[in-house]
């Protein structure tokens, strides 16, 4: 990373209240969408999908699933990162019918390792696999976050949600989707205070340990 990536980062913070009149470029958006589509993820299934949300009666209306929170309702747009319900063998073959097409590797190459994914995820339970998929959330989300800070578009990435209820508000299930991470994204507000608080973080020598 150089300097300018650092001081970035060092601008990002955890958006408290955002303005509501300010709307982000669709280049912004597309450029997140690609950052999340390009993020790194285990055996590169993919098992996440990111909805994003510019309805401004849709998002009052998750407000009340997001424990008050009113980053909500004040960002350009809300993110929710999903994870897909239905990881099988079906999902498995997909992805490595799309490695074929792409890259063109022969099948003889991929189906040791396809057979191999396939016999590994049947001795998993629903609840494992769930665990699994939304690891990958997490990935991207951070992956947001600093792509985020790069394009200087404000962030509050929230844990603090009722899943089911916006599952159903935005009906996800229809889809085969259970949203598990929310990230309203915008521009932050001139007036919330929490953007001219110095960043709490241990020192580095606390949070690195080098290995020679």
């Amino acid at each position: 990373m150089n300097n300018d990536t650092i001081q970035q980062l060092e601008w990002r913070y955890a958006v408290k209240k955002f303005d509501g009149n300010k709307t982000l470029d669709p280049q912004k958006i597309a450029r997140l969408k690609q950052a999340f589509n390009l993020t790194a993820t285990s055996y590169g299934l993919q098992p996440i999908k990111l909805l994003v949300v510019q309805n401004r009666q849709l998002q009052q209306a998750m407000v009340e699933h997001a424990y008050g929170q009113q980053q909500v309702a004040q960002a350009s747009h809300v993110l929710v990162l999903c994870i897909e319900n239905t990881i099988d063998d079906g999902y498995i073959a997909s992805y490595f019918e799309q490695v074929k097409r792409v890259r063109g590797t022969s099948e003889e190459i991929l189906d040791p390792f396809k057979d191999s994914l396939v016999d590994s995820f049947s001795k998993k339970d629903v609840d494992e696999i769930k665990q699994w998929a939304t690891n990958q959330a997490y990935l991207a989300l951070g992956n947001l976050l600093t792509i985020c800070a790069l394009e200087e578009i404000d962030s509050c990435p929230m844990e603090g949600f009722v899943p089911e209820a916006f599952d159903e508000l935005l009906s996800l299930k229809e889809k085969g989707l259970t949203s598990v991470l929310v990230m309203p994204v915008g521009y932050r507000a001139e007036d919330d205070m929490f953007a001219d608080f110095k960043k709490v973080r241990k020192d580095l020598n606390e949070s690195v340990i080098d290995v020679y």
